[in-house]
């Protein structure tokens, strides 16, 4: 294996014997054969010692100055030398230089689609939290806890994710330049998500001073819930809802796990939802079965975090379990209010974690502005659910 340090402007080169670590071999169909490249900004020496023992070659720059500097190297050198697959930033970074290399990245359309990563195993909680709000840090990983042959699966499937969203943003921009009047076209249902939201919100006013002043009268606490929430390719944002349980209500999830409508045991994929949860107040109970709970969402469709149709963001625990190959699918479609879900299965206590998914994935490969249309026309009768789940 090799591997290229830069220190400062002066390269050296070390050379590593690929299939003398640990006792793994290569076979047929296996991660190893897509000879997977890292680039690794930090010091950390046990860091860059887990990277040598899973990648096939990689380069190692002491900051994000060097870095660029050997990038443009490889830029230069791209006919005879590979560029990077994943780019690895060692926390604690600050945002001016995650900043400045993602603005680096943007300006060369071969390194666009390069995942861009940050090992956070030795920062702090509050840096971790964070680096969650940016949205030009494609994960969150620590290094520690992969072995070699889940390093590798998690690479390829973020390679694969960035390139898919980069190619999924350069065919809407030409397909918006040459296709305004699609009905299908992406500015067409942002022009319609802002004119429904916006009107829905001046005209609901009075209705959201009256389930505000019974929040309050009721129980003690914020009269709204806002919460961190995944959306369309695992965008991260503050997901607003009016509250309907007791302050104090997500603490308890560990302890209510066993009642969870989803459990799947050992599936990994996982869900949560209680039905008759005790943590739910009665004007919550009320909010949540006439779906009035959901009202302020609207705000997140006016500024553009979700659209009025779409698959359900989740909260980043149950997000985080969805990375998988056979699942991500339902993260590139927009994040929305209403959806498949909402007008098929909502409220139901069959529904598996396998269906509710398969609808979210069914949404993704179909959807377009006229099918939004007619999941909208059949919203209406499923707004009314039977229980407070």
């Amino acid at each position: 294996m090799e591997l290229t340090f830069l220190h400062g402007e002066k390269t050296t080169k070390r050379v590593y014997k690929h299939f003398s670590i640990g006792s793994q071999a290569t076979t047929p169909g296996t991660m190893e054969q897509q000879k997977l490249e890292f680039f690794y900004i930090g010091k950390k020496a046990d860091n860059i010692g887990n990277l040598i023992n899973a990648f096939e070659s990689g380069y190692a720059a002491e900051s994000v100055s060097n870095a660029k500097s050997m990038l443009r190297r490889l830029l230069h050198n791209a006919r005879n030398i590979s560029l990077p697959d994943i780019i690895i930033v060692e926390a604690p970074v600050s945002i001016e230089q995650l900043r400045d290399l993602h603005l680096f990245l943007l300006m060369h359309k071969a390194l666009t689609p390069v995942p861009v990563v940050v090992e956070a195993s030795h920062a702090q909680p509050a840096d971790i939290e964070r680096l969650k709000n940016y949205t030009f840090v494609d994960d969150i990983v620590f290094l520690q806890d992969y072995n070699r042959q889940r390093l590798l699966r998690k690479v390829s499937f973020l390679k694969r994710l960035k390139h898919k969203l980069v190619d999924e943003l350069n065919t809407s921009s030409i397909e918006t330049s040459l296709q305004v009047s699609s009905p299908s076209s992406p500015i067409l249902k942002r022009a319609f998500d802002i004119l429904i939201s916006g009107t829905l919100l001046l005209a609901l006013t009075p209705l959201f001073l009256l389930i505000a002043l019974a929040i309050r009268l009721e129980s003690k606490g914020s009269i709204f819930y806002i919460s961190k929430r995944a959306g369309r390719g695992y965008k991260i944002f503050d997901f607003y809802k009016f509250r309907t349980m007791f302050v104090g209500a997500d603490a308890k999830i560990r302890e209510l796990a066993h009642l969870n409508q989803y459990n799947a045991g050992d599936a990994g994929a996982m869900f949560f939802k209680i039905n008759n949860d005790p943590r739910i107040t009665k004007v919550g109970a009320f909010l949540r079965n006439t779906s009035l709970d959901e009202l302020p969402q609207l705000v997140n469709v006016l500024i553009g975090d979700m659209s009025l149709v779409g698959n359900r963001p989740l909260p980043l625990y149950e997000a985080a379990s969805l990375t998988t190959d056979e699942w991500a699918k339902r993260f590139m479609a927009p994040a929305g209010m209403t959806g498949l879900w909402q007008i098929k299965k909502r409220g139901k206590e069959d529904m598996s974690i396998e269906e509710r998914l398969n609808l979210d994935i069914d949404y993704a490969d179909r959807f377009s502005f006229m099918y939004d249309l007619w999941i909208m026309a059949n919203t209406p009768s499923a707004l009314i659910q039977r229980t407070n789940a």
